[in-house]
């Protein structure tokens, strides 16, 4: 049967579109709102230098095959251009509303240099000559002097000269690590310029004698994927080393540029980068939006953005053994609604037990001070054998990974780096305790990373358990990881690329086969991806037969629900709130008898096929209500919720639900109590 699939890109622009419109949501602080610009203007630079590259990479190599939904690389291309062009169209319409209206009203106002008094001007140009002027470095361009291989990402202003009636042009990059945004006093409002404004307006002081006869900001983003070739590289760690050097400095995919820019200076850096038109993007904004994160943050306007939000549902008291805790039950938690501290505190007192034998540890992102590390290092101090697997290939914190992984290896952790050809994204602790002459495993799994900050942004669930099972499956798994143990053999957890398609595969076909002999049929995912055709297509066939589905996809869905003898039976929204929405759920009814996972993985090719991912049981009835009520809850919100059509998404606005909102302001101290309350409001 010939289904429909939506494009994977275009469907991730419409997801960083959604981002987008959350600023323009009223029943958000102001600055909250603003956030949304700069984040989604941040993923939309990654999208360029990595989704965009790859398909430019696909278009200059002449491959011409076609993604699930039917396109070529560069039919992909020429359909992803006019949808960036809408998403510009709109951000220009929300800024000019934010700085004629919205920053005004909280006394925020950005300025032009040449608007300022000449008292302001006059401090400026003091700052400029001390702190700004050193650091430039003015770039002719000439015969002699080539246009220098501008560093991606970052701000830079052309400009074009006269010197004894010959014309020049030269380029500067404007200083990263001096804030682009610089306050001035103007009246009782907090004003500021940006940085590129006062240099451009001092730029007599770099090319003295000379004419200058217009200038531009112009910012290129390149290429930045990986070029690895694991299987040639003997030292994994120094080819990823290089490759991140080297990401600085990769083929040019967009040149972004002021709409008023003169077509001199336009065709002068064409001509330079060498880039193809339809990759030059004329903007009616300041160029770079994701300065905005530093004026969201600034302390003297918090009252205009809501507090960091601090889980107060603590369901481990710091009075309790830990240990003694989980190896009465399974014990869940739902971040960041319930604190992260359960997860740092069983580390560091795995590490100071005199019990524990050994931890081990999968390590995808961290936070830049983790106390996870501190507990690891100071483990192996003590003389517990600590094995860690830290991802090298974690998109865009490599670098940082391999600071902790030489810090771990230092302070004399078993640190693994990587596997060839896979990534292990997989989260998972197990710590070996000797209890009473017997050794107990005790294992933590989540959708989730370790890392104590992003807990904090990103919803996620997880679980601590002493299962014999479970903690039997944990360490095969990490003796597969680190040596040759056979991982295909688990009993409990289900493990991709071995085991994970074809699981939900044969859960999806249990419902078919409950709701073929007239039973209720009924399953529910949510994850932040589908992708998947294979999983895709099973889900269609399970709606033919009658199942109902629903599904809570954050961003890419290829999956086309409300379609005639397809997906009649399906329902898909998308949550985009003050949280990001991470958490994978796999929840299938089962003729009354519910099953439930949760994994690390998304649905997706990659991560069924070339990653190390972890899908676990819920085992307690107990969690699995509370999971099914979470997603209950999910599905009932009329705020912060869009719902897919095969017309594409709609915002859900006939009502006030929040999910978010109503499990930040639950309080429970277990899951029973945490089932009764949201029950209530499920029934309301």
């Amino acid at each position: 049967m010939n289904f429909t699939y939506n494009n994977r890109e275009l469907s991730w622009i419409k997801f960083n579109h959604r981002v987008l419109m959350e600023s323009t949501n009223e029943s958000f602080k102001v600055l909250d709102r603003l956030k949304f610009v700069a984040i989604s203007a941040s993923n939309l630079d990654e999208f360029f230098m990595v989704r965009f590259a790859s398909l430019n990479d696909q278009k200059t190599a002449n491959l011409f095959k076609k993604d699930i939904s039917g396109l070529s690389p560069e039919e992909q291309i020429n359909e992803i251009i006019p949808e960036i062009k809408n998403y510009y169209a709109d951000l220009k319409d929300i800024l000019e509303d934010f700085h004629n209206k919205l920053l005004p009203n909280i006394s925020v106002s950005k300025v032009q240099y040449a608007d300022l008094s000449k008292k302001n001007k006059d401090k400026l140009e003091d700052f400029f000559l001390n702190s700004i002027f050193p650091v430039l470095t003015p770039m002719a361009i000439d015969i002699s002097r080539p246009f220098p291989l501008v560093l991606n990402k970052s701000l830079n202003i052309v400009i074009e000269l006269e010197s004894n009636n010959l014309l020049k042009f030269a380029t500067v990059q404007i200083p990263s690590n001096i804030s682009r945004v610089i306050p001035v006093t103007e009246g009782d409002n907090f004003s500021y310029i940006l940085l590129e404004d006062l240099v451009i307006n001092n730029l007599d002081k770099l090319f003295i004698g000379q004419n200058i006869l217009e200038t531009s900001v112009y910012r290129i983003t390149r290429n930045a994927e990986l070029d690895l070739l694991e299987d040639e590289a003997e030292d994994l760690l120094a080819d990823i080393e290089s490759s991140i050097k080297k990401r600085k400095w990769g083929e040019p995919i967009r040149l972004e540029v002021p709409n008023d820019i003169s077509d001199t200076l336009l065709e002068f850096l064409e001509k330079m980068i060498d880039i193809d038109k339809n990759y030059i993007f004329k903007l009616k904004f300041d160029i770079d939006p994701t300065y905005y994160f530093s004026i969201c943050a600034m302390k003297s306007i918090s009252e205009h953005s809501t507090p960091t939000y601090t889980p107060k549902n603590l369901l481990i008291s710091d009075t309790e053994d830990i240990f003694d805790l989980i190896s009465r039950k399974d014990i869940f938690l739902h971040h960041p609604y319930d604190s992260f501290y359960p997860v740092i505190d069983l580390i560091e007192k795995a590490s100071n037990d005199p019990n524990v034998l050994a931890i081990k540890q999968t390590l995808y992102r961290v936070s830049g001070n983790s106390p996870i590390i501190k507990a690891l290092k100071n483990a192996s101090e003590k003389g517990k054998q600590v094995t860690v697997l830290v991802e090298l290939k974690a998109r865009f914190d490599e670098e940082n990974n391999i600071l902790w992984a030489k810090e771990l290896e230092k302070n004399g952790c078993h640190v693994i780096y990587s596997l060839p050809g896979y990534k292990t994204h997989s989260k998972i602790t197990l710590i070996i305790r000797k209890e009473s002459d017997k050794i107990r495993r005790y294992v933590h799994l989540s959708t989730g990373n370790y890392n104590d900050q992003t807990a904090k942004l990103y919803t996620d669930m997880g679980m601590f358990t002493s299962s014999p099972e479970i903690g039997s499956d944990a360490s095969l798994f990490f003796n597969m990881i680190s040596g040759y143990s056979d991982i295909s053999k688990t009993s409990k957890l289900v493990i991709s690329p071995y085991a994970l398609r074809d699981k939900i595969i044969d859960l999806i076909d249990r419902e078919i086969a409950h709701s073929k002999k007239g039973n209720k049929g009924l399953i529910i995912i949510k994850v932040n991806s589908l992708v998947d055709k294979e999983i895709i297509e099973k889900l269609y066939n399970a709606s033919r037969e009658g199942v109902k589905i629903k599904l809570i996809i954050r961003g890419i869905c290829c999956l086309v629900p409300g379609v005639k003898k397809q997906s009649e039976n399906i329902e898909v929204i998308s949550i985009i709130g003050k949280f990001l929405e991470h958490s994978r759920i796999f929840y299938f009814y089962n003729n009354n008898q519910e099953t439930v996972y949760l994994s690390s993985a998304d649905l997706m090719p990659r991560n069924l096929n070339r990653r190390f991912e972890i899908m676990f049981p819920i085992r307690s009835q107990e969690i699995k209500e509370r999971i099914f009520n979470t997603l209950s809850l999910y599905l009932t919100d009329s705020k912060q919720s869009y719902l897919l059509s095969s017309d594409g998404y709609e915002k859900i606005s006939k009502g006030t639900v929040s999910s978010q909102d109503i499990l930040s302001s639950l309080r429970y101290s277990n899951s029973a109590q945490f089932n009764k309350k949201i029950q209530k409001y499920l029934e309301s």
